[in-house]
Formats: C-alpha cells, sequence, structure tokens
C-alpha cells in the first residue's frame, strides 16, 4: 500500500511576509521569509514564557509591596503608641504645677528674692522627679520669674518667650504645645504649657520641655529609616542624622515667615528632601524615588502615621530593591517552570509522534517479511551471492574504519604539534628582552673579569641570577594564562615593577637611541597584583611603544621629542567622571585606583586595527616578529587583577595604553 499523496498546493511551511519597515524595500510586495513548525513553536514558547514572566513579575512585586506595607504599618503603629504615650504622660504636670501656691506667690511678689529662690529650687526638684528637661514660669508679659535651670549658665530666668505660640495659647486660657529648637539653650525639645489664674485672671504661664532624643537613638537602633514630620512636613527627628531638619517639600513662603517668626528651628535651612516628586501626606502608602547627596538613587516605600496633638506624622522610609529583587526571583522561577513545563508537552508530544512512526514501519516491515517469505525459495541463490558480496563490504568498512581512525590519530598529533608550535612562539615573544639582558649582563662579566673587577662582574652574576629567575617564573606564568588560573595578589610598588620592566627592555631602548620619561607620584603608588604578571604587562607595553617610535624618523621637525616615550602614574578615584580625561574603562570595585599610561610619539593606531587589538593573534607586525599575543596576555592579566587595560590614539599625535589597577 502506498502512502496518500500530498496536495501540491498545500505549503508544508508556513509563510510570512516581512513588514515595510523590516523588508529593507519600502512596501514593495514580495518579501518572504520561511519559519519552520518547530521553530515557531518555539518562539511562541518562548513569548509565552515571557508574558507568564512579566505578568507574574507585575503581580508577585505589586504583592511584595503591599505585604511590606502591612508589616511597617505595624512597625509604625507600635512606634506611634510608644511616642503617643510619651507625649501624654507630661500632659497634665504644667496644669498641677499652676495650682501650686508657691508660684502664685512669686507671682504677686516677683522682685522678692526669696521667693524666688523658692520657686526655682521647687521647679529644680520637679524637674529631676518627673524626668522633664525643664520647668519654668514666666509673668504674663513673657519674662521668666523661675526656673528649673536657674543655677545653669544657661538659665532661662531673664528671658522673653513671648514669640512661642504655647506662651501665647497659654495667655489666650488654652492649654499650648510646641515643638522647637530652643532659643536659649539651643537643645531641642516638646514644650508644653499651661497658664496661671488668679481669681479668673490668668496671671502667668507654666512651661515643661520634654526632650524626645531618646526616640531618635532607638530608631536608629532598630535600623529603621523612621522620621517624625510636623504639620508643614518638615522632619524633626530622624533616625539618620542627615535628614533632621529637612522638608519633604519647598515650603511656601507664608509658612517659612512663620517658623521665622517662632524660631521654632533656629537657624536650619530646611532643605526639602531630594526625591522624584514633591513628598505630602496625601497617600499613606507611597513608592517614591530617592537620591542620596552622592547621586545614587533609591526606589523607597514611603508610609505615614498620624500621631500626637499637633498634625505631627511619623513617617517610614522602606528600601524596595529587596521587594522588587523578591518578586524578579519568583518571576523568573515562574517563567522557568512554563518553560520546564512547555518542554514536557513537546517532548511528550515528540514521543508520541515517534512512537506512531515505530507503529507504522513496524507494520511495513511485517508486510515486507510476508512478501519475502513467499520468495525465499526462488532467492536463495541470490541471497548466497548477495552474502558474499555483503562480506565483502564488511571487509571493505573496516579497512575504511582503520584508514579513518589512522587518519584522525594523524589530526590529532598535528594539532598538538600546532599548539605546542603556538606556546613555543608565545615564549619566545616573552623572553627576547630578558634573554636579550642576559647576553648584555654576562658579555660585561666577562669584561669585568678581564679588567681585574670581579666586584662589577658579581653584580652583573646577579643580575643575570635574578633574570633567569624572572624568566622561569614568565614560563609559569605563560602556563598558568593558558590554564586561566588566579594568582595570590599582594601589594607591589609601581616603581618597583616599572624599574624591573625598564631594565628589561634598556638594550632595546639603546638600539633606537630612545628616551623614556617617567612622571610617578611620591611615594610610588602600590597596585594589588603580582609582582612578575605585572612586570610582564609593563615590559609588553613598553615594548610596543618602542616598536612604535622605531618608525619614526629622529629628525621630524613634527615631533620635536623624537623617539619617546612618556610613562606617567597617578591615582583616580573609583568611579570617575566618565568624560574625565577621555571617559576610559575604569575599575569595577569600590577601591581608588592607580592609572598607569604609556604614551608613544608614534603613528598611531588605524581606526579599524583598535576593535581588534586585543585579540589573541591579531597583530600588525611583518611575519616573523611576533604573534599577537603580547596585547592579548596583557589585558588578561590585567583583567585578573581586577583591572582594565585599553588603548586610544592622542590627539597631538601617536598612541597611548591605560592600565588602572586597584590601589593597595
Amino acid at each position: 500500500m502506498r502512502p496518500p499523496s500530498i496536495p501540491l498546493a498545500r505549503p508544508l511551511i508556513p509563510r510570512f511576509q516581512l513588514p515595510p519597515f523590516l523588508s529593507g524595500r519600502g512596501s514593495a510586495p514580495g518579501r518572504y521569509f520561511f519559519v519552520s513548525n518547530s521553530t515557531l513553536a518555539g518562539l511562541l514558547a518562548a513569548l509565552a514564557c515571557l508574558a507568564v514572566g512579566l505578568g507574574s513579575y507585575r503581580l508577585l512585586s505589586g504583592w511584595q509591596v503591599a505585604q511590606l506595607a502591612h508589616t511597617n504599618a505595624q512597625r509604625l503603629g507600635a512606634y506611634g503608641v510608644s511616642l503617643e504615650n510619651a507625649l501624654a504622660r507630661h500632659e497634665t504636670l504644667p496644669f498641677v504645677l499652676a495650682q501650686d501656691h508657691r508660684l502664685h506667690d512669686l507671682l504677686d511678689h516677683p522682685n522678692d528674692p526669696g521667693r524666688v529662690d523658692t520657686v526655682n529650687r521647687y521647679l529644680e526638684l520637679v524637674q529631676g522627679r518627673a524626668g522633664v528637661t525643664a520647668a519654668y514660669l514666666t509673668d504674663a508679659a513673657g519674662l521668666t520669674l523661675a526656673a528649673s535651670n536657674w543655677a545653669t549658665s544657661q538659665s532661662f530666668i531673664g528671658q522673653h518667650y513671648t514669640f512661642r505660640p504655647y506662651f501665647t495659647e497659654a495667655m489666650e486660657g488654652r492649654p499650648g504645645r510646641f515643638y522647637g529648637v530652643g532659643a536659649t539653650t539651643g537643645d531641642p525639645g516638646y514644650f508644653i504649657s499651661a497658664p496661671v489664674q488668679q481669681n479668673g485672671t490668668i496671671r502667668g504661664v507654666v512651661v515643661v520641655k520634654v526632650s524626645l532624643a531618646a526616640f531618635e537613638t532607638a530608631w536608629r537602633e532598630s535600623g529603621d529609616a523612621l522620621n517624625l514630620a510636623d504639620a508643614h512636613g518638615v522632619l524633626f527627628l530622624a533616625s539618620l542624622p542627615d535628614w533632621r531638619y529637612r522638608s519633604l517639600a519647598p515650603l511656601p513662603p507664608a509658612v517659612e515667615a512663620e517658623l521665622h517668626e517662632t524660631r521654632q528651628y533656629g537657624p536650619y535651612p530646611l532643605l526639602p528632601v531630594k526625591a522624584s516628586a514633591a513628598l505630602s501626606f496625601a497617600d499613606p502608602v507611597r513608592p517614591i524615588t530617592l537620591w542620596d547627596n552622592g547621586g545614587g538613587r533609591h526606589e523607597a516605600l514611603m508610609q505615614t502615621l498620624p500621631v500626637g496633638p499637633l498634625g505631627w506624622r511619623l513617617v517610614l522610609f522602606s528600601d524596595l530593591a529587596s521587594a522588587y529583587g523578591l518578586a524578579a526571583a519568583q518571576a523568573t522561577a515562574l517563567g522557568f517552570a512554563t518553560a520546564f513545563l512547555l518542554a514536557l508537552g513537546f517532548f511528550a508530544r515528540q514521543r508520541h509522534s515517534r512512537l506512531q512512526e515505530r507503529r507504522a514501519a513496524r507494520a511495513e516491515l511485517a508486510r515486507v517479511n510476508a512478501e519475502l517469505e513467499a520468495k525465499v525459495a526462488e532467492r536463495t541463490a541470490l541471497l548466497t551471492a548477495t552474502n558474499a558480496r555483503l562480506e565483502e563490504q564488511l571487509e571493505a568498512q573496516a579497512d575504511a574504519e582503520r584508514i579513518l581512525r589512522a587518519t584522525q590519530d594523524r589530526a590529532l598529533q598535528a594539532g598538538r604539534l600546532a599548539a605546542l608550535g603556538q606556546m613555543a612562539a608565545g615564549i619566545t615573544h616573552e623572553l627576547n628582552q630578558p634573554l636579550a639582558a642576559l647576553n648584555t649582563l654576562s658579555d660585561n662579566a666577562v669584561a669585568f673579569l678581564q679588567r681585574g673587577k670581579p666586584e662589577g662582574a658579581v653584580d652583573n652574576l646577579r643580575l643575570i641570577s635574578q633574570l633567569a629567575g624572572r624568566m622561569g617564573r614568565i614560563v609559569g606564568e605563560l602556563k598558568a594564562f593558558a590554564r586561566r588560573g588566579q594568582s595570590e595578589l599582594a601589594p607591589v610598588s609601581v616603581r618597583e615593577a616599572l624599574d624591573h620592566a625598564l631594565f628589561i627592555v634598556e638594550l632595546r631602548r639603546r638600539e633606537l637611541d630612545a628616551t623614556i620619561a617617567l612622571a610617578l607620584p611620591e611615594p610610588s603608588p602600590q597596585v594589588l597584583a603580582d609582582p612578575v604578571r605585572l612586570e610582564q604587562v609593563l615590559v609588553n607595553l613598553l615594548r610596543n611603544g618602542l616598536d612604535a617610535v622605531a618608525e619614526v624618523d629622529a629628525g621630524d621637525p613634527q615631533r620635536p621629542g623624537g623617539r619617546r616615550l612618556l610613562v606617567s602614574v597617578s591615582r583616580v578615584p573609583a568611579y570617575h567622571d566618565p568624560e574625565d580625561e577621555g571617559g576610559e574603562p575604569r575599575g569595577s570595585t569600590g577601591v581608588s585606583l592607580v592609572r598607569i599610561v604609556i604614551a608613544d610619539q608614534g603613528p598611531g593606531i588605524p581606526p579599524e586595527v583598535l576593535p581588534q587589538l586585543f585579540e589573541p593573534f591579531f597583530t600588525t607586525k611583518p611575519v616573523g616578529d611576533g604573534l599577537g599575543l603580547g596585547l592579548s596576555i596583557s589585558l588578561t592579566i590585567a583583567e585578573s587583577f581586577g583591572g582594565t587595560l585599553a588603548a586610544r590614539n592622542r590627539p597631538e599625535g601617536g598612541a597611548e595604553f591605560i592600565l588602572e589597577l586597584p590601589a593597595a
């Protein structure tokens, strides 16, 4: 039985027409691309996972913020109850003091020293017993007659407080309440006042001052960013000192005039909080964006709670980063779970299709077997010949497999030889300058011995020993580079590393009659690095600079310095301005950096070469002058130290390499 034919008019693959903005030919028709069913299914599955992730993130982030708001509301409630209790604790104290006959007696005889002393000591006793900051008595003109701090240098006696609202309210026969910075002491406090009446006439005012500083200490120890704001939105208590005496929004001129008249917050400027929009008490729960003094952006949740009789509000700022991060993690997990379920469904469908294909294949095989069994008799001779040919084919296949294995072995050996050649070339590239230095030192040692100066020969032999050790370490470092391993980092003097590197390239410098100028601060900065690997980077960069100036005519009038390199070292902050000095890359750690710049007066770097400059085996030098590994190795070493390496052309000509490493 033959399978049914498929009509040619029905395409096997869906066809889509590109929209004009993707076709590249305006609105011209006839631009099509083809997508297989499996690719289309994968795209739809990816879109479904993305939709699930984004949708769940919106829901989960809202839920996390709601949970945070619920938790914060409970904490605000506890803070509010504590503050309300503290404010109410001394609410009746001024009224009790206003009934004392000694205060009435002093108001009748304000110039009697004996009565003044009696009331002073009484108020001092009340202050100690009640735990208040101060207690004092004023006459109807606002002049302080007696005070609990009478014996201190900041005594209230003789001071006038008619400008304070608590005095005005008490003189109107009402209880007075006020929070402000002390006009005499400069210490902030909560003032409660009551009128002192005699025969229905208000003769004076008694005032109690209570300190709320203990609340700031408790809030700071709790770790919450909690503040207490007055009815105008001025934060006068804050767990973070930088937030104290800041306003949630710019104050209207009338409010500023009122605060200035009452001297409520003394000399403080009441600058507004840096936020994405003016803050207010309109919404008890509100997500906002805050900026710190360093310009850092913070997403926060602002919640408020009314407290106290003066229209105050507790204001709590909570960091939303953790809530958003948890929502993102949960949404990502849901997205992956969706992808996993879709993958399971896809594999189940594939397995079902394969089972159907196997059943069809078995049915076809049974049919073929039935036909074969009917023809066994007449095909015996043919099968014998076929078996013989099959054996020949199997032998030929075995021979082919042996040839294939031999070919693979030769290819593997060739690959190993190629890798060995690259490593040898790399080692030769890194040891050329030290070997040249060894040659010079050994010639010097022979010359010293011939002249009968063994001390000079000993010094040269010591330097030869140091260079030999350094060459051994360089070979070890090349192996470590091939393995991309980590090395121990320790403080390294930049000057010592430069001295060693300059010594290695000294022969090349003399050959070119070049000048290398150094500009280093004192004392020499130290960086976190491995000394041998750092010297290796500096040697590579110095050698590249010398190769660049080798192409310059020493008498070129446009380059008055001739063949000259400038090596400058400076300290830079970890997060310096990206526009500073060309906006070169900077370290990503929070420590300060040390910048080493090696500038030459060569022809510069062609613009088309800059993007490939640090790629392995990329070189612009003639064949035989290197494999293009030096800058690639240097970049890898710099990044292993947590630093960066970049190159650019100088406006005045030539090129410079910028190496930035974490300072020790």
